[in-house]
């Protein structure tokens, strides 16, 4: 026999779920999915055709022929333009439109916690965002359809990651519906907390520091890792610590019988307390490179040898953060270097933010390598460089010319046949269809 509360929370769910196929918000995400998905894939899908080869190229390797990085992150951008412009909206109308209804009372009225009443809305939220992941889904099928290969890891991490940035997306949401008064308050809190995300990575360009940390969690960034086949632990509990104090923040400010003062009090506990567990999360070091290429990570034999490094290494790079070499550096070398070496101390020194006037200083582009009392100072920026570097110094042999496996790629010379028709046809017409049909239906039944 079902519990009082558990079966109050059954109907909560039903409801929510019924209020999600009628809302207009819900369902026009889902036909936007369509041509979003549609122009990332087939736009992707050329250019890799080319790059493969097709109509006469010349055919590349490496990873520019991998799928991750040529089509898939490409096209799963669209998951991420949807969770920034569209899936706020959903989450804003679940939350907000129950205040505006008088539908909250009703529920108030019912044996159940505010944060199992937010867990019920955020659980429908996911599923009809993995509901509008079904056209990058079937953009696996049609790339398969045309002869191309599939990594599970790193796919499982792409999609993983992007559930996550929209599990953030959904809390953001909901706390901005539940605190405000109007859902149109709530849309402009809400895209003012992503700009000031944006803000954050542009203030990370310019001064670098505690700026360059922080813009290391921002959901775009998070994202990128995703995106190459990287699966950081810190940044999976930052998201879903940022998550949990978002929908408790929603659930607090839903409880209408409660003083605003306690209720503010409440979310600044809560605040406070995900912020001290947001600074511990960002120490755990831990990280999984996930990529079939296996572009996050150094050779199997350079991996080894830079584990046995015990002692503290410090390198000091002058450069600027707008310098494209530093941007280099830290994809190719130093992003690699901090995954593998825990004593590993890295600072950036200059003056300006662009170097631009900082060329005639003969110091500038110097990086420089202390280790055991000793130093010295290289102008490579490229990863077999920075290797280079730190054996010499740390008076390491190199590894010797160890058997690896190189990830060559998979070149596929395809144009993406029948994908117009798939998703600028096909998905917004049957969406649109089956959205007019469960809508008059659910309305004229009754509840």
């Amino acid at each position: 026999m079902r519990s009082p509360n558990a079966a109050a929370w059954l109907w909560l769910l039903r409801k929510e779920w019924r209020e999600l196929l009628v809302s207009r918000s819900g369902w026009m995400l889902l036909v936007l999915m369509g041509p979003l998905t549609g122009a990332s894939f087939i736009a992707a899908m050329r250019s890799y055709a080319e790059i493969s080869g097709v109509n006469g190229g010349l055919a590349g390797v490496g990873e520019a022929m991998a799928p991750l990085i040529g089509v898939w992150a490409p096209t799963f951008s669209a998951c991420e333009l949807a969770a920034v412009f569209l899936l706020p909206f959903v989450a804003i109308r679940m939350v907000g439109a129950d205040r505006q209804s008088g539908a909250l009372k009703l529920e108030l009225q019912r044996n159940i916690s505010p944060f199992a009443r937010m867990g019920a809305k955020v659980a429908v939220a996911l599923a009809g965002w993995l509901i509008a992941m079904l056209p990058p889904a079937s953009a696996l099928l049609l790339w398969k359809s045309y002869g191309g290969t599939l990594y599970a890891p790193e796919l499982l991490t792409l999609a993983g990651g992007h559930v996550l940035n929209a599990a953030l997306t959904i809390a953001l949401g909901a706390a901005a519906a539940a605190v405000t008064e109007h859902p149109s308050t709530a849309a402009i809190a809400t895209l003012g907390v992503t700009v000031g995300t944006w803000m954050i990575h542009y203030f990370a360009a310019l001064q670098g520091g505690l700026w360059e940390r922080a813009a290391a969690f921002t959901p775009a960034a998070i994202i990128g890792d995703f995106q190459h086949g990287l699966l950081r632990l810190n940044a999976v509990l930052v998201a879903v610590l940022l998550t949990l104090a978002g929908l408790a923040i929603a659930a607090i400010w839903q409880r209408l019988g409660v003083r605003t003062w306690r209720r503010g009090a409440a979310s600044l506990l809560v605040t406070f307390g995900a912020a001290v567990a947001i600074f511990g999360a960002a120490q755990v070091r831990p990280s999984w490179d996930l990529s079939e290429s296996r572009g996050n990570s150094f050779p199997a034999a350079d991996e080894q040898a830079l584990r046995g490094l015990r002692e503290p290494l410090k390198i000091v790079a002058h450069l600027a953060p707008e310098d494209p070499r530093r941007t280099d550096l830290e994809r190719s070398a130093f992003g690699k270097l901090r995954r593998l070496m825990p004593n590993l101390e890295i600072e950036y020194q200059s003056a300006t933010s662009t170097g631009l006037f900082e060329q005639s200083n003969a110091g500038y582009g110097e990086i420089w390598y202390l280790y055991q009392g000793r130093q010295q100072m290289s102008r490579v920026t490229t990863a077999d460089g920075v290797l280079e570097s730190i054996y010499e110094i740390a008076q390491v042999q190199l590894p010797g010319d160890v058997p690896e496996t190189v990830f060559r790629g998979h070149p596929l010379a395809v144009l993406p046949a029948g994908a117009s028709t798939v998703f600028y046809g096909l998905w917004p017409g049957l969406t649109l269809l089956s959205g007019i049909l469960i809508r008059r239906q659910l309305q004229q039944s009754p509840r």
